[in-house]
């Protein structure tokens, strides 16, 4: 008796139909086969090229042929709405819009996991760039092997890999791909830069740099994990619940870790990377020359929003976009979702491992990072219940601590009226999260065990 589809583990490969992709996914199609796993081909059509609809064209006759050779593969696809606003980097549009749509249609298909075909020479491309950019450690990693993002595990199995074993896979297996010749020759991208004018000058005065950028950048990666280790231990000695700064237990911290646990506390709060201005700014006026923290009343200005000390405290703020004409379409969902919330809508949400989660009803993003103490057991959230404070919820703010009413607890520890919106998570009747508070301590898991931590991203923060 055949399997049943629900049984059989399904897993997607990013298909755009070039060389690289078209590569793995028939590899991928290959281990299927002998596992008995189910393979689907995901293919973006971004709208930016004229050849775009004959590459939907061949991606669909290629895994029909696959399919006709018995591999386990299936197609899937989708055109990005829309186009990139005037100004903006169409290379970021597409990368965003790419990524939003692969996450939707690997979930639609009952994939957890997706396959990236990105091998070494584009991991050393990466690190090249970073550099030009004048990135720190963050950029300098280039591409993790594997990350956990939208609920979905990324993986790029070949990143280690060089070109040359690629080419010679799609060689041995006489496969068939599509190029972009249009759009991999225009020199406005920085990366056709680098490929076609750098690359073959670099290479042949150093025939090593692809394995040795690539080495650099795997390096870097340790580095980068360790040291935003050490930056959230020391977070952890400075964060009060609420998501604020106590500015005395962090002005004791030697200058680079007093800039790594503000870099950390910034990506947390406001849900995206600090500017460096901005940090070195936060970092040099802070504290008085003797090195305690400055007066409190003072605001620095920051993407999406502001970093506002209240006297031993610094709160990040979420501003909303200014109204002007037709509510834009966040308007549109937060008003939406605070009329939700008030008719007293209740929304589910199952979560099984760390990522980006945005429930349906509400404006913004659950983000559930995996720790190793001070979290939530991971089991308690498989079937959670957001829903609006309805009055009369008790939290408590800490291990030892009586629990008290929401507002006193907000009023305690100095959450903004911007910071306490969004959904409380509950498990059953225990209440586990409070956006603007954190975790409830009744919630904490057991020294180890599994557990993750919660953090709500309003969608002015969430950028």
């Amino acid at each position: 008796m055949a399997e049943r589809p629900s049984a059989v583990r399904c897993v997607a490969v990013a298909y755009s139909g070039g060389r690289d992709s078209t590569a793995l996914a028939h590899a991928a199609a290959r281990v299927a086969a002998r596992e008995g796993w189910r393979v689907v081909a995901l293919h973006v059509h971004h709208g930016l090229s004229a050849a775009a609809d004959a590459w939907v064209r061949h991606g669909a006759e290629q895994v029909a042929a696959w399919q006709a050779e018995g591999l386990p593969i299936d197609w899937c696809w989708r055109r990005l709405a829309g186009r990139p606003p005037r100004g903006d980097s169409v290379e970021a549009w597409a990368r965003a819009g790419r990524y939003a749509a692969l996450a939707t249609m690997a979930r639609e298909a009952g994939a957890g996991v997706v396959l990236l075909a990105h091998h070494r020479r584009d991991q050393a491309e990466t690190l090249l760039l970073q550099a030009l950019r004048g990135a720190g450690p963050a950029g300098l990693a280039a591409m993790p092997r594997c990350a956990e993002r939208d609920g979905l595990v990324w993986l790029r199995p070949w990143l280690h890999r060089p070109r040359a074993a690629l080419e010679a896979y799609l060689q041995r297996h006489g496969l068939r791909w599509v190029d972009d010749e249009a759009g991999n020759a225009d020199a406005r991208f920085a990366r056709n830069r680098l490929r076609h004018q750098v690359w073959p000058a670099l290479e042949a005065a150093f025939p090593q740099a692809e394995a040795s950028l690539a080495d650099a950048a795997a390096r870097v990666a340790q580095a980068r994990a360790a040291l935003d280790d050490l930056a959230r231990e020391d977070l952890g000695c400075c964060q009060v619940p609420g998501g604020g700064l106590r500015l005395s237990a962090w002005a004791p911290l030697a200058p680079a870790r007093r800039v790594a646990a503000l870099r950390q506390w910034f990506r947390q709060a406001a849900g995206r990377p600090a500017p460096a201005s901005l940090l070195q700014r936060l970092a040099r006026e802070l504290l008085d020359d003797a090195g305690r923290p400055g007066p409190g009343g003072r605001e620095w200005p920051a993407p999406g929003g502001r970093c506002r000390q209240a006297r031993d405290l610094l709160h990040w703020e979420a501003m909303a976009p200014a109204a002007s004409g037709p509510a834009p379409a966040r308007a549109r969902r937060a008003s939406a979702a605070s009329a939700s919330a008030a008719s007293g809508r209740c929304e589910t949400l199952g979560i099984r491992r760390a990522g980006r989660y945005r429930p349906a009803g509400w404006s913004g993003t659950l983000l559930v990072r995996r720790v190793s103490g001070g979290g939530v057991p991971l089991a308690r959230l498989a079937a959670l219940a957001l829903r609006a404070r309805a009055g009369g919820e008790t939290f408590q703010a800490g291990p030892g601590r009586p629990p008290r009413a929401l507002k006193k607890q907000y009023q305690a520890a100095g959450v903004a009226a911007a910071a306490r919106h969004g959904p409380l998570l509950w498990a059953g009747a225990d209440l586990l999260f409070v956006p603007g508070l954190g975790l409830d301590a009744r919630a904490l898991a057991a020294p180890g065990e599994p557990q993750v931590a919660l953090d709500w991203l309003p969608d002015e923060a969430a950028g």
